[in-house]
């Protein structure tokens, strides 16, 4: 009699939770960030003010702040030119800019100006039509004045394009 009661009430319990589990609770689209649209990865390429070649496809990320306004984290994840810092971004134009930002790899400030994500602008390696990105950046420990001219194209995902 026991065991019969146990299964009963085992029965009784997983019936009610498979009607309230279910429930969405409110509003189910939790919606986006505000910076999405540029968010992503990025093959690379920098030169320096001269054109001479720094780094060579380099994977760098762009990816939302924890405020959800229209500031952004670039990052190289310390391959390549390191660099990690917040920039600014138009979110209607999608130019974006940083004065003097904490370079949080290398503990210097770096200054980033004429950067501008361009959709549709860029080729990937395999020549698939993608996201652009480019900017001119100045890391304070240089004082000879060079910048160092970054360029490249979003990440596809596809083994074709990978570097």
């Amino acid at each position: 009699m026991k065991i019969k009661n146990n299964i009963v009430y085992l029965f009784l319990v997983l019936s009610i939770s498979l009607f309230t589990s279910c429930d969405e609770g409110g509003n189910p689209n939790p919606g986006g960030t505000t910076t999405a649209q540029f968010a992503g990865d990025w093959f690379i390429n920098a030169k320096d003010s001269d054109g001479a070649p720094v780094i060579d496809y380099t994977m760098h990320s762009t990816y939302n702040t924890s405020a959800n306004d229209n500031t952004m984290w670039i990052d190289d994840y310390g391959h390549g030119y390191a660099i990690k810092c917040k920039i600014t971004v138009n979110l209607n134009d999608g130019t974006f800019a940083a004065t003097s930002s904490d370079n949080l790899i290398d503990g210097s400030k770096v200054t980033i100006t004429n950067g501008k994500f361009e959709k549709g602008a860029g080729l990937s390696k395999a020549g698939h039509k993608v996201d652009k990105i480019s900017f001119r950046a100045h890391f304070d420990y240089d004082a000879t004045g060079y910048d160092i001219l970054y360029e490249g194209h979003k990440r596809t995902g596809f083994l074709e394009d990978e570097y």
